[in-house]
């Protein structure tokens, strides 16, 4: 056992049970030494799908890795690992099942723990109570310090109805205060936006219970403060990063390029792509949407992308496709670019047009929906093809233009 582990154990061992639980000892040296680099701190975040990466949040991050790139970025010299230990549909007894080949194998220092939507739905809250004890018992005898999770607040659903939810977030709270295990309320924290500003909760999350990424940089804030003592913010502002990942690398390397396009895009993406990388093979494959609400365009792409493995999409949903309120507006929006990406990590880039690049809103003014789209797409984590204010030129060039900036950013 390494000495910053033998450390660690041993502060456990010491820690009072009347301890404020957001400074053990063991919490309070994971910090020093993130902060002075001397060792390394692994973190292993371990929990069901609202931990692990999927199509929710873009498919390339989660909390997880925000919590990575924050400290990387708040402490320099520090030497952070942090691993993604979530998986879909799991509850705390799943947990229990994997804990030792997807946590302890890692020899954290820290474990953050986020059950409880799958137990809501499938499981037993004594039961819950139980595992969450268990699981915490095996961290620390293990030499880990562990964080604690209350599940995220959610919408009402009847196999997760929000009063069953916030008794499942009471049950962590109490098993925190009793093993004074450090906690981190995700729960409190989402809850507190949903009453406060429903707009700004609606577009943080990607349907009733999976947050977003700006939902999930909400999560991370969170955990973060428990971790660091103090207020962390995280930004919702930043341009989404390399937003041609896969696409760019297949051109470098002169592969063949399958790109899936929405009119109009399907009738010049390939000429536009060769423009700015002369001599790519790309094969396009048109996406017919005619006729289509959002709705059927929804259900449409939950049958199209996926079986065909792109690897570009191109979204361009038409003005004129009706949604019948703002919710079916929001919903829609979120999940043709969900059920565009691929179900796990991505595997391939997905792009949405924003309507203005095609055609101009009725009157030319601004819409609501409009404004929607803008604020939607960036919280997927992916990038929009969007028109400047009294930019002129044609669909093509816009696209065109974008491509450019994209490659060479």
């Amino acid at each position: 056992m390494s000495p910053l582990r033998v450390v660690f154990l041993s502060l456990l061992l010491l820690c009072p049970p009347a301890l404020e639980a957001a400074d053990t000892p063991a919490l309070l040296r994971i910090r020093e030494v993130i902060a002075s680099g001397e060792n390394e701190v692994r973190v292993v975040c371990f929990g069901d799908s609202v931990t692990g990466i999927y199509y929710h949040t873009g498919g390339r991050s989660a909390y997880p890795e925000l919590i990575r790139d924050a400290l990387a970025t708040r402490h320099p010299a520090g030497r952070v690992k942090v691993i993604n230990a979530g998986k879909s549909g799991h509850t705390t007894t799943n947990g229990l099942g994997r804990i030792q080949q997807d946590v302890l194998v890692h020899k954290p220092h820290l474990v953050t723990v986020m059950f409880g939507l799958n137990d809501v739905a499938k499981g037993n809250i004594d039961f819950y109570r139980k595992h969450l004890i268990e699981i915490v018992t095996k961290c620390r005898a293990a030499g880990a310090e562990v964080i604690l999770c209350t599940p995220n607040a959610v919408s009402e659903t009847p196999d997760r109805p929000i009063a069953q939810v916030a008794g499942f977030a009471e049950v962590a709270r109490t098993v925190a205060a009793r093993m004074s295990v450090p906690l981190a309320d995700a729960h409190a924290s989402l809850g507190t936006l949903r009453e406060s500003d429903p707009q700004t909760w609606r577009l943080s999350m990607s349907d009733e219970i999976h947050p977003n990424l700006r939902g999930h940089r909400r999560l991370a804030e969170t955990i973060l403060g428990v971790i660091e003592g103090e207020t962390v913010a995280l930004p919702d502002d930043k341009p989404v990063p390399a937003p041609l990942s896969f696409t760019l690398a297949k051109l470098e390397k002169n592969l063949p390029l399958k790109v899936l396009a929405i009119p109009p895009f399907d009738a010049f993406a390939a000429e536009a792509i060769a423009a700015v990388h002369p001599g790519a093979n790309v094969t396009l494959i048109p996406w017919p949407v005619e006729g289509l609400d959002r709705r059927l365009l929804m259900k449409d792409a939950a049958h199209r992308v996926r079986p065909l493995k792109p690897d570009l999409v191109i979204l361009s949903v038409p003005r004129a496709a009706p949604s019948k309120d703002t919710e079916e507006f929001i919903r829609t929006q979120m999940w043709i670019a969900n059920n565009s990406l691929s179900y796990g990590k991505r595997e391939w880039d997905v792009i949405v047009v924003h309507p203005a690049v095609v055609s101009a809103p009725a009157g030319e003014t601004e819409t609501n929906h409009d404004r929607l789209i803008r604020a939607i797409v960036p919280a997927q984590d992916l990038g929009i093809i969007d028109r400047d204010s009294g930019d002129e030129s044609t669909a093509q060039e816009v696209f065109t233009d974008w491509l450019r900036s994209a490659a060479n950013p």
